[in-house]
């Protein structure tokens, strides 16, 4: 850790609202992180009175991401994760799943939230072979994030795109198509792009992001499956395409309750 990024670890810690639910910290608080407020904890458990299966949904995605990076790292041999909206660091990070595929493996980390800044150091360990780097940028701004990328990433070499749960913070649907467009557009051909988000469908999920967008959180949208897959145009679908997410590539022996589906998701390859 260098004192530049002992400063910034500072000043974003002097920026924590500990007062106001946020998604990053709920979201740890479902996957049973510690990283969270009381605040946090009653958003979280307002949500998962109206909707139960919100836990669930944070751990297939957790797992979703784990299974669609062991590939990435393995079969596919890749060797960079561009990580936008990691939130904060659990068990089996990005990093953590690529380098033991492949330890020479480059992650860069992509997220606005203060208090995922003030756990970089968490996020900045590595294998002596790879690099970890992380970027304080919004998504709203994708040409800052692939700036701020192309210091740790070699973009004349594949990477891989991860966008798990994070779409929904851009309210405009066109807005989130062209931001995608814009990060596939610069990387080259043979990167990749792993994706999931939840589906409009679900009337649980609906109601409980209701509610929670008027809680005075920063508002989340959820959008149809029809959406959802559009993010995948231009791109080579790997099988089993754009499903459920406990549906992709499942681990042998894995078992899910059958019913409603909650979210979406795919892995697809630029040609």
């Amino acid at each position: 850790m260098t004192q530049d990024s002992s400063a910034r670890n500072t000043a974003a810690s002097a920026k924590i609202d500990s007062k106001v639910p946020h998604s990053a910290r709920i979201w740890n608080y479902w996957l049973g992180g510690k990283d969270n407020y009381p605040v946090d904890h009653q958003a979280g458990d307002a949500f998962r009175e109206v909707f139960p299966g919100i836990t669930d949904l944070a751990r297939d995605s957790r797992a979703f991401l784990g299974r669609a990076v062991r590939h990435l790292a393995g079969e596919a041999g890749i060797r960079q994760f561009l990580d936008i909206g990691t939130g904060l660091p659990t068990a089996d990070n990005t990093h953590e799943t690529a380098q033991r595929v492949a330890p020479e493996a480059r992650i860069v980390y992509v997220d606005n939230d203060p208090l995922v800044l003030a756990h970089a150091r968490v996020l900045l360990t590595s294998t002596s072979e790879g690099a970890t780097d992380y970027i304080d940028a919004d998504l709203h701004d994708p040409d800052a994030v692939l700036r701020e990328a192309a210091r740790t990433l070699d973009f004349a070499q594949p990477v891989a795109l991860t966008l798990m749960q994070v779409s929904g913070h851009i309210a405009d649907y066109d807005e989130a198509l062209a931001i995608v467009g814009t990060l596939m557009g610069t990387l080259p051909s043979g990167s990749y792009f792993a994706f999931n988000d939840s589906v409009d469908t679900n009337k649980a999920n609906a109601e409980a992001t209701r509610r929670y967008n008027e809680s005075g959180a920063a508002p989340y949208h959820l959008r149809s499956p029809e959406q959802l897959a559009g993010f995948f145009d231009g791109l080579e679908l790997l099988d089993p395409g754009v499903v459920p997410i406990t549906d992709w590539r499942p681990d042998p022996g894995a078992v899910h309750a059958s019913g409603e589906v909650i979210a979406l998701g795919g892995v697809a390859r630029k040609p």
